[in-house]
C-alpha cells in the first residue's frame, strides 16, 4: 500500500490501456470497472494518493496524448494543452460521470482542519494534491466529454464550486490554470445552457469585477486563504496576474453577454469598472 507501489500500478494500466489486445483494453476503461476502482479510492480508510493515481489513469483514459504519469507527477500535474473531442471513450466517460458527485464532495474545504503556515499568512486548509487533481480532471473532461459531460456539470453545479477555488485560492497558479481551461471550454462550447449557466448562476462577471475592486487579500478568518495578523494584506495576485491571463476570456464575455437573456439578472455588466488597459487594448482592436 506504499506510493511508489499505487504509482507503479497506476502506471501499468495506462500501459495496459494504450497497449493490450482491444478486448483487456475494453475492460479496463468499462464503466464497471471505473466503479470498482473509485470504490477502492473513495474508501475512508484510503490515503488520498489512492485517489490521485486513479485519477491520474482517468486522465490518461481521457487523453492518451498526455505526459505518462511518473513524468506528469513530476510537473505537479500542470499541462499546457488538454485533448481533442475525439480522444475519449464514450463509455468511459459516462462511467466516469457516475462518480463525479463524489469527487465533488471532496472539494469541500469548509470542514478540513488542517493549517499550513505559509510566507504572506496561512492556509486553512491548503487545496491539496487531491483537489488538485479532482479540479484537473474536470478540465479536461469537460474538453473532452461533449454535451453529455456539460450537462451533467450543470446539474451537479461543478463549475460554480470549482471556480469558487479560484478565488478562495489567490495564490495557487496550478489551480488557476485548471480553471482558466475550465472557463475556455465553456465559452467555446456549442451549448448555450453552458454559456448560460457560467455567466448568470456562477456570476463570472461579477466575481472578476469584484475581485478586480479588491486589490489586498482580505483578512477573514473563516477563508482557506488568511494574512497574518498585524500586517498589511499582501496585493492578491489572482487579481494582479491571473486576471490579465483571462483577459481574452473577459473579452468574449462582453461579446457573448449582450445577447445572453440572463444579462439583466446578473449583478454587474462587464462594462462597468472595466480596467483602463482593457479599454485601451480594445480601442486599438477596433483601430485594426
Amino acid at each position: 500500500n506504499s506510493p511508489e507501489v499505487h504509482a507503479n500500478t497506476a502506471e501499468t494500466l495506462c500501459a495496459v490501456a494504450r497497449f493490450a489486445p482491444p478486448g483487456l483494453a475494453t475492460k479496463i476503461s468499462s464503466p464497471s470497472f471505473m466503479r470498482r476502482l473509485f470504490r477502492h479510492a473513495l474508501e475512508d480508510s484510503r490515503p488520498q494518493y489512492v485517489l490521485i493515481n486513479l485519477l491520474s489513469v482517468c486522465l490518461y483514459m481521457l487523453d492518451p496524448t498526455r505526459l505518462n504519469s511518473r513524468t506528469y507527477e513530476n510537473f505537479g500535474g500542470l499541462q499546457i494543452t488538454y485533448g481533442s473531442v475525439d480522444t475519449a471513450n464514450s463509455e468511459t466517460v459516462v462511467g466516469m460521470l457516475e462518480i463525479l458527485g463524489d469527487l465533488l464532495k471532496l472539494l469541500d474545504v469548509s470542514t478540513a482542519d488542517n493549517v499550513l503556515l505559509t510566507t504572506y499568512g496561512k492556509l486553512q486548509p491548503p487545496l491539496g494534491q487531491h483537489r488538485l487533481k479532482i479540479v484537473e480532471f474536470v478540465a479536461v473532461l469537460l474538453s473532452v466529454g461533449g454535451e453529455t459531460v456539460e450537462k451533467e456539470l450543470i446539474r451537479l453545479g461543478a463549475i460554480q464550486r470549482i471556480l469558487d477555488l479560484f478565488f478562495k485560492y489567490p495564490y495557487n497558479n496550478f489551480v488557476h490554470h485548471h480553471i482558466e481551461n475550465i472557463i475556455v471550454s465553456c465559452l467555446e462550447s456549442k451549448n448555450a445552457p453552458l454559456v448560460q449557466y457560467l455567466l448568470c448562476e456562477c456570476d463570472l462577471v461579477g466575481k472578476i469585477l469584484t475581485a478586480e475592486n479588491n486589490y489586498t487579500l482580505g483578512a477573514d478568518p473563516k477563508r482557506p486563504t488568511v494574512p497574518d495578523e498585524g500586517r498589511s494584506p499582501p496585493r492578491n495576485p489572482a487579481v494582479q496576474e491571473e486576471m490579465c491571463d483571462m483577459e481574452d476570456d473577459y473579452r468574449a464575455v462582453k461579446l457573448i453577454l449582450p445577447t445572453s437573456p440572463c444579462r439583466k439578472k446578473m449583478r454587474c455588466s462587464p462594462t462597468d469598472n472595466v480596467s483602463e488597459d482593457v479599454r485601451t487594448s480594445e480601442l486599438e482592436d477596433q483601430k485594426i
